[in-house]
């Protein structure tokens, strides 16, 4: 869509230029042929180009005269092409979707740290749904028109475009951007679309689809730090449903689905502390001040560790996984201002 208004825009710089062109012939033509004042050559320029049969400011001479026939014949197309094409830019102005447009536009100018999610499937609606459930700010690319009309609304920000673009990309706001979801069925869509936007944001956090064992490696080698494969999963789960059914019934009851059902949270040293000064689980004595449980610890480097000592140190940097019932982890914020 942008491309289409910029050549519209480009076309409307065109028309003025050839108005200029031979506005500029009509008045040095007059000021040589009949010597007329600049006013009254710009003048005669005007009616001549238009048409409008207004009568000469002063007798015609023959060479006037084969100049004026040149004239007509050279600027009645191009005032009527230049006219067409201005009009044309105007209304389109105020086209619908142009209007949608630049007010998505608008709106991207103003993320910053957001998620970009590719594609609006079964895939891109989950994960639709979770962020809104967690205020997370984000933008869907999504090619479909179909799409886009059926479901955009006040919550969900649209961008139409083929994100294999690195163009749309860029229009997405990727390189203000936190992280992106890349939830398309074809892997080497996939593929493509995580290698240029690791281009594009060295620091971007990349989470993509697989479909093929295969593809797997390749979209990780490509840039992904996480790719995820969901026959997998799914396939996994079932399987688990039977082996460890009231394991997995548990799991799936430790609901993370939006903030007022939170029993599982990762809390970030740095939402905790304002200062970068070391503290242990200990110290920060998390069971009597919130009832909240920490049942894992990210360390720095990356490290994970279940169920930490009391004795581990949380550096800035280490993230913890938190258990609790929903009004635990609503006095783990308040106590410590998240």
């Amino acid at each position: 869509m942008m491309n289409i208004y910029n050549w519209k825009r480009r076309k409307v710089y065109i028309a003025l230029i050839l108005l200029i062109i031979v506005i500029a012939i009509g008045v040095l033509g007059y000021r040589f042929f009949s010597d007329y004042s600049w006013i009254d050559a710009l003048y005669m320029t005007v009616i001549t180009m238009s048409t409008v049969g207004f009568s000469e400011v002063e007798a015609l001479d023959d060479n006037a005269k084969l100049f004026t026939i040149f004239l007509i014949a050279t600027s009645v197309s191009i005032f009527a092409y230049s006219v067409s094409v201005i009009t044309e830019y105007i209304v389109s102005k105020n086209d619908p979707k142009r209007v949608q447009y630049r007010k998505t536009q608008k709106m991207i100018h103003k993320l910053e740290n957001h998620i970009i999610i590719i594609g609006y499937g079964r895939n891109g609606k989950q994960s639709a749904v979770k962020l809104l459930a967690y205020d997370k700010p984000f933008i869907i690319i999504e090619n479909d028109e179909a799409v886009i009309e059926r479901y955009q609304n006040d919550q969900l920000l649209f961008l139409k475009g083929n994100a294999t673009e690195d163009e749309i990309l860029v229009q997405a706001g990727i390189k203000n951007a936190s992280c992106l979801i890349c939830t398309l069925p074809e892997d080497a869509d996939n593929l493509f679309i995580v290698l240029s936007a690791r281009q594009i944001n060295k620091n971007l956090k990349i989470i993509s689809r697989a479909s093929q064992d295969a593809s797997y490696k390749k979209i990780r080698l490509a840039g992904a730090d996480n790719v995820i494969m969901p026959d997998r999963i799914g396939g996994d789960h079932m399987a688990s449903l039977v082996v460890v059914p009231d394991l997995i019934e548990f799991l799936d009851n430790l609901s993370i689905v939006g903030k007022r059902s939170i029993n599982i949270e990762e809390v970030s040293f740095e939402d905790m502390f304002d200062d970068a000064k070391e503290r242990s689980i200990r110290h920060i004595d998390m069971r009597s001040r919130t009832g909240c449980t920490i049942i894992g610890y990210k360390s720095p480097d990356g490290e994970y560790i279940v169920n930490p000592e009391a004795d581990t140190p949380l550096k800035p940097g280490s993230k913890i996984v938190v258990l609790g019932r929903p009004e635990q982890i609503n006095r783990l914020n308040r106590e410590f201002d998240i």
